[in-house]
């Protein structure tokens, strides 16, 4: 079934770290950095000399087979690893030493393979956490109910419905997390994580279990986000039409080692890509 999502064309050029960025985004730093990046796991290199830079409204791709090191480098990302080697730059800083909280609260916020929601909490309340890096009130005018805890409050409630009408789930906003169908939730998770305030959106397999509709809604949604938030997004996706519909620079994995990086039409006529996901042909 083809997709009636319309991909615009971008122009990549290439910038020092033998990466390409979008081209509006050239004369700005990248807002993601990995430079020589890799990770062991006793003897195993998860991760080996992975080299990638993310213009700052750039939405881009991380694919490979199955075991490739994609949701790895995810973790090295967010500090749920530390890596073994090499350097991670977000916004020019580096991130050596950071935390997880450390590291949302300095601009990456992202989505899991296998949805993470309150699920007894309400819609709104799940987005409410998510607004946490963004100070709310005081402990005294929380406990003491002060004026300011009340505007707080309500510029919370606020906010929270703003997020969820990206998605058109303002009215779904007092309804329990985990009531909501499977797509509804992975879009609650995408819209708790924007709320963070984000410079860099990690999604990891955001179509997964989604219906051709509903991934062609997602990938419009997507590049509403990237242009109403003038954020960068970075996504891990099996949906190769996803992929190849919407991300403007690829990266591509394979045992923990960067096998090609382009736009989608090279990727698509790369060889060794061919190779990683369809196998070698056997000479007759």
């Amino acid at each position: 079934m083809s997709s009636p999502f319309q991909k615009q064309e971008t122009k990549m050029v290439p910038v020092p770290s033998h990466s390409i960025v979008p081209e509006r985004d050239v004369d700005k730093a990248p807002i993601l950095e990995c430079r020589h990046l890799g990770i062991d796991f006793g003897g195993l290199h998860a991760v080996s000399d992975l080299n990638l830079a993310i213009g700052r409204t750039e939405i881009a791709g991380l694919i490979g087979p199955n075991g490739a090191g994609k949701t790895t480098v995810f973790n090295l990302l967010t500090k749920v690893y530390q890596p073994t080697r090499g350097t991670i730059l977000l916004d020019g800083m580096d991130t050596a030493g950071k935390t997880t909280v450390q590291i949302n609260k300095m601009g990456i916020a992202r989505t899991f393979q296998n949805i993470r929601l309150f699920s007894n909490l309400s819609v709104e309340d799940n987005v409410k956490i998510g607004l946490h890096n963004q100070e709310v009130y005081s402990t005294a005018s929380g406990i003491l109910r002060l004026p300011s805890f009340w505007k707080k409050e309500k510029e919370a409630h606020e906010r929270a419905l703003e997020l969820l009408s990206i998605f058109d789930m303002q009215d779904m906003a007092d309804m329990k997390a985990g009531s909501l169908p499977y797509g509804a939730q992975r879009r609650l998770e995408i819209v708790r994580a924007l709320a963070t305030n984000p410079s860099l959106l990690l999604l990891d397999e955001p179509a997964a279990g989604m219906n051709p509709s509903e991934t062609a809604e997602l990938m419009e949604n997507i590049v509403k986000i990237r242009d109403t938030f003038q954020i960068a997004i970075l996504l891990i996706e099996h949906d190769m039409n996803l992929v190849m519909n919407i991300c403007e620079g690829i990266c591509v994995l394979n045992f923990g080692q960067v096998i090609a990086k382009g736009t989608a039409a090279e990727i698509q006529a790369n060889p060794a890509v061919i190779e990683a996901y369809l196998g070698k042909k056997k000479e007759g």
